[in-house]
């Protein structure tokens, strides 16, 4: 089942004194069950840190978090659980372990969450095949491509059920081609597994594969 994810008041500083930078300032943001966003700008504007933030991976300064409109609880919330249960990121980077395959990368994820080795196994298995990499099971991340790598992101994101994933410029490493891929494959697990998600970007081209697009400048959300 998708996630409504929504921010009020969010605000993230970094630095200290003069030096202070407000990412996020004061931001709210809804996304609905089952929403497919695109959140854009300039780089620098606070895309990466928005999203961080509603994927409990920062800690605002100010601001509340709720999930299915249930509030998180900021100050007490053990944010590694939530994430292991809602929420699914896929980093610019890809952030894959270099000495494990891509099996066991996704594998991995399911290893943190407590979910026993058999089912890990076969559901990382069974993920895999979905984004198209069932003869790569064994292969490691320098022996995959761009996109393959960000393939075994996206099966490692859905790993845990996650409610809403949470991608960030997922094609920033891609040409042309892989990006047109991994947008297919994006419609392909969202209607699959029912899940929300938000995307960040500055690729122009995906818009069209949006149902709604963020615009942000200077930390702040500037069109909706």
């Amino acid at each position: 089942m998708a996630a409504v994810v929504e921010g009020i008041g969010l605000t993230k500083r970094f630095g200290t004194g003069d030096a202070t930078v407000v990412a996020v300032d004061a931001v709210n943001i809804r996304i609905e069950e089952s929403e497919l966003v695109m959140i854009m700008g300039d780089s620098g504007c606070g895309k990466t840190t928005l999203i961080s933030l509603l994927g409990c991976i920062l800690t605002p300064d100010a601001g509340e978090l709720r999930i299915d409109d249930a509030p998180i609880d900021l100050a007490n919330e053990d944010f590694s659980v939530v994430r292991h249960e809602k929420i699914g990121f896929v980093f610019q980077l890809f952030h894959l372990l270099p000495y494990l395959t891509a099996l066991e990368n996704v594998i991995v994820a399911m290893d943190i969450a407590g979910v026993k080795s058999v089912e890990a196994e076969n559901r990382a298995t069974d993920l895999l095949a979905q984004v198209g990499l069932s003869d790569r099971l064994h292969h490691r991340p320098a022996q995959l491509s761009g996109g393959e790598k960000q393939r075994v992101s996206f099966a490692r994101a859905l790993a845990n059920r996650p409610k809403i994933i949470f991608a960030d410029e997922p094609t920033a490493n891609l040409d042309s081609r892989q990006s047109d891929n991994l947008m297919n494959l994006i419609q392909e697990l969202r209607e699959e597994h029912q899940t929300t998600i938000a995307i960040v970007t500055h690729h122009e081209g995906l818009k069209a594969n949006a149902d709604r697009v963020i615009q942000m400048k200077d930390g702040r959300i500037v069109s909706a």
